[in-house]
């Protein structure tokens, strides 16, 4: 399960809107097929480890990541696939939550006279899984905020100088991580003051995470972003009331617009969010501004931070790495629990994930 697991994490930022899984076929304990979900989220990870497997997966054991489905959709049942090659065990991680799925892939399978064994790891296939899940049961993409600062939290000198407050290394790691998003976001503040391009720069994905700017007026600046829509695709949130020549614009020249609601005259992020949903993102990395950042967190739609520190302070005339969040007590505050921490180029890179009660 550990090696279908590490399969699986393959597909990431290329399979949605299905889940990146991974299949492991064991034979006479030798491995016979082993595959992971295509870009675009076909073949499935079963189907592909089916067919390198031949014959040989009679009266095999399978170890896929997440429930076989179930349903016809654009390709006919895993689950039946896997009766047809007549294995004899199917393991699994997790059970599938989509309602078209959830269990009937392992009945499907139990019916045919198979074996299943369910929850092998599943504490970590469900980590793996988190953006996947997160769509199903809370209708959002899992939501990453990523902050680069100073040691003091800043990420610009009062005069708004931040090119570049950490090293190269870490930069660069930026970039793999978003290779792994199914889109990169940012709100309109950044996007008018940087122009960002917002594609994966040292890597190659095999498909280019979406560009996502949150933007009530679209009053976003036309040369970088507007002049690249054929090297990633392009969604604008917008409020209602956005002018009709802007809505023209960015049609023209080829982004896909998004109207969400109003709320206390700000974007609707939590509509916004589903929104994305809706059209089958599953994790979104999230670079900011402060104010933008700030916004998503008082919306309670963060799932995830990630820090890049730099070893280098900027004062209080620095401008800060996150806008107002309105707190008067601190335990209003979102919380998140540490999970990984490690020097990057001699930043240091820290991980945290929203804290849950026990």
């Amino acid at each position: 399960m550990r090696l279908a697991l590490g399969l699986a994490a393959r597909g990431l930022g290329n399979v949605w809107p299905n889940p990146a899984v991974g299949c492991v076929i064991v034979k006479d304990g030798r491995i016979v097929g082993r595959g992971w979900t295509q870009p675009g989220g076909r073949p499935h990870a079963e189907i592909r480890a089916l067919a390198q497997a031949g014959a040989a997966a009679q009266g095999a054991t399978v170890y896929v990541t997440l429930e076989p489905c179930a349903h016809h959709g654009k390709t006919p049942p895993c689950a039946e696939a896997l009766v047809a090659a007549n294995v004899a065990r199917v393991v699994t991680a997790l059970e599938d939550p989509d309602p078209r799925v959830k269990g009937a892939g392992h009945a499907k399978l139990r019916a045919a006279g198979i074996a299943v064994s369910e929850g092998v790891l599943e504490g970590q296939a469900r980590a793996a899984q988190a953006g996947f899940l997160t769509r199903i049961t809370k209708a959002r993409p899992w939501i990453a905020l990523k902050l680069a600062t100073s040691f003091d939290g800043r990420i610009a000198t009062a005069s708004g100088e931040s090119q570049w407050i950490t090293s190269p290394q870490a930069r660069a790691h930026v970039h793999a991580l978003r290779a792994q998003f199914d889109a990169v976001m940012v709100g309109g503040g950044t996007a008018r003051a940087d122009d960002p391009l917002l594609t994966v720069r040292h890597f190659h994905p095999k498909r280019a995470p979406v560009r996502v700017v949150a933007s009530k007026a679209l009053d976003l600046p036309r040369k970088v972003l507007a002049g690249s829509v054929d090297q990633a695709p392009l969604w604008v949130l917008h409020g209602p009331d956005a002018p009709v020549e802007a809505r023209g614009f960015w049609c023209g020249v080829g982004a896909e617009l998004i109207e969400v609601p109003v709320d206390k005259q700000n974007l609707d992020l939590k509509s916004a969010m589903e929104a994305l949903g809706a059209r089958g993102l599953t994790r979104v990395f999230c670079e900011g501004g402060g104010a933008f950042g700030a916004a998503l967190l008082r919306q309670g739609v963060v799932d995830e931070l990630i820090g890049y520190t730099a070893g280098l302070a900027l004062g209080s005339e620095g401008r800060a790495g996150l806008g107002a969040l309105g707190l008067d007590r601190l335990g209003d505050a979102p919380r998140f629990d540490l999970v990984e921490s490690r020097a990057i180029g001699g930043d240091l890179y820290h991980r945290w994930l929203r804290h849950t009660q026990a």
